[in-house]
């Protein structure tokens, strides 16, 4: 079965030339101009991977990302002309798993990709996500990646399930910020700490009653984190 690829950038150029690349790897792709169209067809249709531009008319990439988490886990990949830490921050902020930054090289974006999916299809048919792990009124379904919390599901980013899966499953060990950056993300993934740490914060918001002082993911103060067993 096909990967389904949503490519959103305001320069038609880019996304011609993205198109092409991907479906000679056998993807099928679709391509939006606007924010406004992008949340239309995020909607409409289900994706495996979501490239998104920040600037672009109606709603700018920041926007859409932060629209779409309200209905999606979907893997999105910011794509930002501006090499600017501040960007890439605020992405991983509103939801995004990770950035790419203009100019790139498509092979670069094409191995990012794979690499996501990678990842997120190896989860999907994991002998462990047989599993479901239950922590007080928390029940994690690793095989349908559903996090519920008493009555209410939780929306999680594909990164901020990843991260919860890992320390869960492995109750009471600290990890390192970088070692999460290792496992979670990969070690080819260019980014720091602070990725860690913003999803961390995103993934207590939803989590915990009172984020401040949590009962599921603890910090290890000058270590990383770990999940309370």
């Amino acid at each position: 079965m096909s990967r389904r690829v949503l490519v959103v950038d305001d320069e038609k150029l880019i996304v011609k030339g993205i198109r092409f690349s991907l479906e000679q790897d056998g993807m099928e792709v679709d391509c939006a101009y606007d924010g406004e169209e992008a949340l239309k067809l995020a909607k409409e249709n289900a994706y495996d991977m979501i490239l998104l531009d920040i600037m672009l008319p109606k709603h700018d990439g920041f926007e859409v990302c932060q629209m779409i988490r309200e209905f999606s886990d979907v893997p999105i990949v910011m794509l930002t002309a501006r090499n600017d830490d501040m960007d890439k921050i605020l992405g991983l902020e509103y939801g995004a798993d990770d950035y790419i930054t203009k100019p790139f090289n498509i092979l670069e974006v094409k191995a990012r990709i794979k690499a996501i999916m990678r990842r997120t299809g190896k989860r999907g048919s994991s002998q462990v996500n047989d599993k479901m792990l239950v922590k007080g009124s928390m029940k994690i379904d690793c095989e349908s990646r559903r996090v519920v919390i008493g009555e209410r599901e939780v929306n999680l980013t594909a990164k901020e399930f990843d991260l919860l899966e890992l320390l869960a499953m492995n109750p009471n060990k600290v990890y390192s910020r970088e070692n999460l950056l290792n496992i979670v993300w990969g070690y080819e993934y260019p980014g720091d700490a602070r990725t860690v740490d913003v999803h961390i914060r995103r993934l207590r918001e939803k989590i915990e009653t009172n984020p401040s002082d949590p009962k599921y993911v603890y910090t290890k103060w000058g270590v990383g984190y770990y999940f309370r067993g």
